[in-house]
């Protein structure tokens, strides 16, 4: 049997759901931190756990240039090696292979590219993209793609949505069932409902164990992507989960998992929390603001960090300012803790029926704004 979904609840298009993989459940609605090559970026494994994370994500394309997929699986899969013995989802690596652009080359079999570390030369098909993620062992693997650029005219979106699609169905054939590992499709399309369409029925059609949602938070902005949102769910099997790529701010994970998105991932809290960015339950700070210099209270009193429960907004700025390696490490924590906490309200909020008021709620104290600074920190 490979992982299995179950539907625990709804509110509207909002679900309530669990996912049971080879190495462990996921409460869905669920955030997936960052673990590109093998790390959550200034967090240890267990730090990652305690912010209630339950899954992360690993990258097929930076893991097989270093260390390599193979010397991964020597020493024991991707869990043993970063120390996470809970599940683990692997991007395929067709997005940063397609970023490459003068780097690579495109051709119906898969990509050709150079090295963006050394200039050696390496391929990427349907086929290999899933014997490096099983070399991973990664309980989640997502089938390899052709990324659709933004913004894009309709047959150039076409054509590279049925490329995706015969790549699909490629590495289908190739993925191995072992119990507790599944392959997730992903819908492209870009913008264009009739494409979406075509894409989710395609897939559908080979038949996959979850589904995504890919080609969003590119640059087309949030309405965009919630009026595609609104089509595209819908067309997706209601007993496997859904995933929206690379998605995003908290505001955008709260209007996807009321259009039904059971699973996200984004840089945004770890790539934050190294460029001095707090996210918070009242909006977004700048830590390196001098409003923070002679601050004494934390960041988000409600929080239970440990930047928040054991440091002022002062020392914060103060290691901001100076360079310091924990600053980074602090606000990453602070961050990924805040996005779980997101998404545990969220799940609360649809187990109770009750999402449109929590949403209301929180669409009202992230337009508050910041606490007042105090008086001599202006």
């Amino acid at each position: 049997m490979s992982l299995s979904y179950q539907l625990l609840g709804s509110d509207g298009a909002a679900r309530r759901g669990r996912i049971t993989t080879a190495h462990g459940t996921i409460e869905t609605p669920a955030f997936m931190p960052v673990g590109t090559a093998g790390t959550v970026k200034a967090m240890l494994p267990q730090s990652v756990a305690e912010t209630g994370a339950q899954i992360v994500l690993g990258n097929t394309f930076h893991l097989m240039l270093r260390p390599g997929a193979e010397r991964v699986a020597a020493l024991g899969g991707l869990h043993k090696f970063m120390n996470w013995p809970g599940p683990i989802l692997t991007d395929s690596g067709g997005f940063q292979v397609m970023s490459l652009k003068e780097l690579r080359k495109l051709d119906p079999d898969g990509v050709t590219f150079r090295s963006p570390k050394d200039g050696s030369q390496h391929r990427l098909t349907p086929e290999s993209s899933i014997e490096i993620q099983r070399l991973l062992d990664a309980d989640i693997t997502m089938s390899f793609d052709e990324c659709t650029s933004w913004p894009v005219e309709e047959p150039e979106a076409a054509f590279s949505m049925r490329l995706s699609m015969k790549w699909a169905a490629r590495g289908r054939k190739a993925f191995t069932e072992r119990p507790g590992y599944g392959l997730f499709g992903i819908v492209q399309g870009s913008t264009f409902p009739a494409l979406r369409e075509e894409s989710a029925k395609a897939l559908i059609d080979i038949g996959f164990d979850g589904y995504a949602v890919g080609g969003l938070a590119v640059g087309e902005g949030q309405e965009l992507m919630f009026s595609t949102l609104n089509y595209t769910v819908p067309m997706l099997p209601a007993d496997r989960p859904r995933y929206l790529m690379g998605v995003g701010r908290p505001g955008d994970i709260v209007g996807a998992v009321k259009r039904g998105i059971d699973m996200f991932d984004c840089v945004m809290p770890t790539r934050s929390g190294r460029t001095a960015q707090a996210f918070t339950r009242r909006g977004e700070l700048n830590m390196r603001n001098a409003r923070h210099r002679d601050d004494p209270r934390p960041i988000d009193e409600h929080c239970a960090c440990p930047a928040c429960k054991h440091h002022s907004r002062a020392y914060l700025h103060h290691l901001i300012r100076a360079d310091e390696i924990l600053g980074a490490m602090l606000l990453t924590w602070h961050n990924l803790q805040y996005y779980q906490d997101v998404m545990r309200g969220l799940r609360g909020a649809i187990e109770s029926r009750t999402l449109d008021d929590w949403i209301a709620s929180f669409e009202r104290d992230q337009a508050l704004g910041d606490i007042p600074p105090i008086s001599n920190g202006a």
